[in-house]
């Protein structure tokens, strides 16, 4: 089964350079900002659930209606620990990655995490209709969930390198703003 690094023709990945790395609630902008952050910084950007999606050949909704959230979450282990075998790219993991400490320390240090911060009611707005394919929203009131979701999460994003509050802020300038910041690397 090919992986995203053989999937991706001329990987530009130096295992010398850390990764950044963005977290943050669904619908903050890790995808966008991400994809992004990389052609600006021109490094490899790696969107977590696309890639997860790739491999399994469904959804990520379906993999945790077929799986199990337990399931979706090994998987984002297994591809972190590829991730710790290379460098130099922008990752965007799923908005419960950083909650998993053992995880997150496959990467960290040297990697530079970025929590791009967001109320749940804006990130349920810019998420629109797509909202309803998110596999924890998928309950009679997505707004309180993702609330909830924010809260229980709160404290492992907040220990992140670098806060960025992208309440008021289109993707390019949060990707701007971002590698104006990031350390010389």
């Amino acid at each position: 089964m090919p992986t995203f690094r053989t999937s991706q023709p001329g990987s530009a990945a130096d295992p010398a350079r850390p990764h950044f790395v963005l977290v943050g609630l669904p619908g903050s902008g890790k995808s966008t900002v991400g994809m992004l952050l990389g052609q600006q910084l021109n490094r490899q950007f790696l969107d977590f659930d696309v890639e997860i999606a790739r491999r399994e050949g469904m959804t990520i909704a379906e993999i945790f209606a077929q799986r199990g959230e337990p399931a979706f979450r090994e998987m984002e282990r297994k591809l972190t620990r590829e991730c710790a075998e290379l460098g130099s790219m922008v990752l965007a993991p799923g908005g419960g990655w950083v909650t998993q400490p053992d995880v997150v320390a496959l990467l960290r240090p040297p990697a530079v995490v970025i929590y791009l911060r967001v109320t749940a009611a804006t990130a349920l707005k810019r998420m629109g209709a797509s909202a309803t394919g998110r596999p924890l929203l998928v309950r009679p009131n997505p707004s309180g969930e993702l609330g909830r979701l924010l809260e229980t999460r709160r404290s492992a994003y907040e220990t992140a390198d670098l806060v960025v509050d992208v309440e008021r802020l289109v993707a390019q300038e949060v990707a701007y703003y971002i590698a104006s910041r990031l350390p010389p690397v």
